[in-house]
């Protein structure tokens, strides 16, 4: 994707969030609902979308499953405590696979982006994602879809350095994807 200066670009139809460190605080390999902690603004900025027509998904590596550490029930259930406090998302897409597993739908390989963008019938340059590492970014960029990166403590400077763009929160990542936008 081209993000040159004065060319004109449309407004995302879809915004896809990592789970994760992005709209909610990251409690590795968590199969606990009540553990569920939305970051902060989080509810504002997707009911914002929501009231403006932006379809929602989130796409999250889950690889606890194939670790075994997790369960796709205990992962579906802190899915829907996720749902609960920050409201309803458009499709869910996640990856039970691990780094080793070779799948193309872990991040960050673009199935899950590739895969919602078709659920909700748009083309990945009409869809956005929203993620706090480097694996959110790639798999945006092998799907040909915008992204922000939202960093946090894990962010690794190479990172940060590597993104298309970084914002200091969710409400800043949605304003630059909008920035310039007809």
């Amino acid at each position: 994707m081209d993000f040159s200066p004065g060319l004109p670009r449309t407004a995302p139809r879809a915004v896809l969030f990592d789970r994760d460190g992005t709209i909610v605080r990251d409690v590795p390999y968590n199969g606990d609902p009540s553990l569920v902690e939305p970051m902060p603004g989080a509810r504002n900025v997707l009911d914002r979308l929501r009231a403006d027509g932006v379809r929602l998904g989130v796409v999250t590596n889950q690889s606890g499953i194939a670790r075994g550490l997790l369960t796709r029930e205990q992962v579906d259930a802190v899915n829907a405590e996720v749902e609960e406090l920050l409201g309803p998302f458009d499709l869910w897409e996640v990856c039970p696979h691990g780094p080793e597993d070779g799948c193309r739908c872990r991040k960050p390989e673009p199935g899950m982006i590739l895969s919602a963008s078709e659920r909700l019938g748009l083309a990945p340059s009409e869809v956005a994602v929203i993620g706090d590492i480097g694996a959110d970014m790639g798999a945006a960029a092998a799907a040909g879809a915008r992204a922000v990166l939202v960093p946090t403590v894990v962010t690794l400077e190479e990172e940060i350095r590597a993104a298309p763009a970084v914002a200091g929160s969710l409400a800043e990542a949605v304003a630059l994807l909008w920035e310039g936008t007809s």
